[in-house]
């Protein structure tokens, strides 16, 4: 039965469900004593805190914070909170200077302008996807969006190359923030947890080797919605659980609806659950208040990411079998 309740949970068997099996994966499967969450400020990095918290206590708990030119304050305010309310131990690590020795901003910036040759110094930008989706029936055209120093807009589509330029550039942040990750997993002996939820993890909204990168992922079974209910159950606090999702990698803000998704993630999710769960469009359509045709492009739009990004959700490939590798697999 499809209705706007169907992600309700038992958030305290739910939570401590989550927390039995991190301790059993972390102890006998990685053989690590601990975890180290990187703290965005964000709900899902919050929520898989507070659930590494009570899994082991905040002794093995270890937070890091990864800045950089482009992050909002605010994601450094709310992570320092989080941290000192869940009396974990944490760091924090600009880490802009290894962005621009690696060449980041810089590949960045000649991308954008080889779109807009004026943008510089004390412009900021963006990419977002058209607005109206939902009512056609068009490929998702990916926009430029700049701001010059006076405050004025300008908006541009972006071609294919600029834009792919534009992703490689910045998904060096996701990558070297991994890499600080794993740095003080190593030195700790701990585990890396990585923090997408289900609606990120089914589509693909994460970079392979960056965020992507983990020794376990806590909180990909649960829905968005789920993800702020278990975080409010858990008690953090209430500047993390009202905050809205934002993608933090770009100057200008962004929403993780205008960059990847059709819709914000409360409608996105009951339409992810209803497609997981074989409901017809017209039924879901009656439920949440749109058009039949619109559910169905929406539909259209999970499955074609799905497809498009199955190769992040690989790992390395062999071409032929290692069977002794293969039978100590502890999984079976």
């Amino acid at each position: 039965m499809f209705d706007i309740n169907v992600l309700d949970l038992d958030l305290e068997k739910e939570a401590d469900e989550i927390c039995e099996s991190l301790r059993n994966v972390v102890a006998k499967r990685l053989m690590r004593r601990g975890v180290v969450v990187a703290i965005s400020g964000g709900i899902d990095s919050s929520c898989t805190a507070g659930l590494a918290v009570r899994a082991f206590g905040p002794g093995k708990v270890f937070g890091i914070l990864l800045p950089e030119r482009d992050s909002s304050g605010a994601s450094v305010q709310l992570g320092k909170q989080l941290a000192e309310h869940l009396g974990i131990e944490f760091t924090i690590h600009d880490i802009q200077p290894t962005l621009t020795a690696i060449g980041c901003y810089e590949r960045y910036d000649a991308a954008i302008q080889s779109v807009i040759p004026e943008y510089g110094e004390g412009w900021k930008s963006k990419i977002v996807l058209p607005g109206d989706l939902l009512d056609s029936d068009r490929m998702n055209f990916y926009r430029l969006v700049v701001q010059d120093p006076d405050g004025e807009t300008r908006t541009e589509r972006l071609p294919v190359k600029a834009y792919l330029e534009i992703v490689a550039a910045t998904n060096f942040k996701q990558r070297i923030r991994k890499t600080m990750e794993y740095f003080h997993a190593d030195r700790l002996n701990f585990a890396v947890t990585g923090t997408p939820n289900r609606l990120e993890y089914d589509q693909g909204f994460f970079v392979k080797n960056g965020d992507g990168a983990a020794d376990v992922k806590p909180i990909a079974h649960l829905y968005k919605t789920q993800v702020y209910a278990m975080a409010r159950h858990l008690g953090l606090p209430d500047e993390i659980c009202n905050s809205i999702p934002t993608t933090d990698t770009y100057s200008l803000e962004q929403g993780q609806d205008e960059f990847y998704f059709v819709l914000p993630y409360q409608q996105m999710d009951l339409l992810l659950w209803a497609k997981n769960h074989g409901v017809e469009a017209a039924k879901t359509a009656e439920v949440m208040g749109m058009e039949p045709i619109q559910v169905e492009r929406v539909y259209h739009d999970i499955d074609r990411k799905r497809a498009t990004t199955l190769p992040l959700h690989l790992t390395s490939l062999l071409l032929k079998d290692v069977p002794e590798v293969k039978k100590h697999d502890v999984r079976k």
